[in-house]
């Protein structure tokens, strides 16, 4: 039986229902740089855009940002968010991880704003930052 080879690549996912932002974090060093975000239109992705995006990172899984209320409950994105993974997985039958995003999207503000300034700070560099931070703390915790 052949070895599986395994890339080492990982995407991330920070989900919107506008806009998905996405990240590519590699297993060596456990770090991740935000690619930038995926039109979406209602929570549905430009597939065309994630094809190719898949197509030129081949990579071994799929990290989805998992929305939670600070007490740890379900938001109402949560459902969207199972639907937009489920899709994922039929798509490009690859492995799906969750992980919680909590604070992302002010932890990539306040990155963004340190490094730029307010004019850093649009949706789409925001979605990208989140998606970054939710792929690192995957990565730092998981492989």
């Amino acid at each position: 039986m052949p070895e599986i080879l395994h890339s080492g690549i990982f995407l991330g996912f920070d989900f919107g229902m506008k806009h998905i932002g996405y990240a590519v974090g590699q297993k060596a060093t456990h770090t991740a740089t935000g690619g930038g975000t995926i039109p979406a239109n209602n929570g549905i992705p430009d597939w065309k855009k994630l094809d190719l995006i898949i197509k030129q990172w081949q990579p071994e899984a799929l990290i989805v940002g998992w929305p939670l209320n600070m007490d740890g409950t379900l938001q109402p994105l949560t459902e969207k968010v199972t639907q937009f993974a489920k899709s994922l997985e039929t798509h490009y039958q690859l492995p799906i991880h969750f992980i919680d995003e909590r604070l992302t999207t002010k932890e990539a503000r306040e990155r963004l704003f340190t490094t730029g300034g307010y004019k850093s700070l649009t949706p789409s560099q925001v979605n990208a930052m989140a998606a970054q931070i939710i792929l690192e703390n995957w990565l730092q915790t998981r492989v």
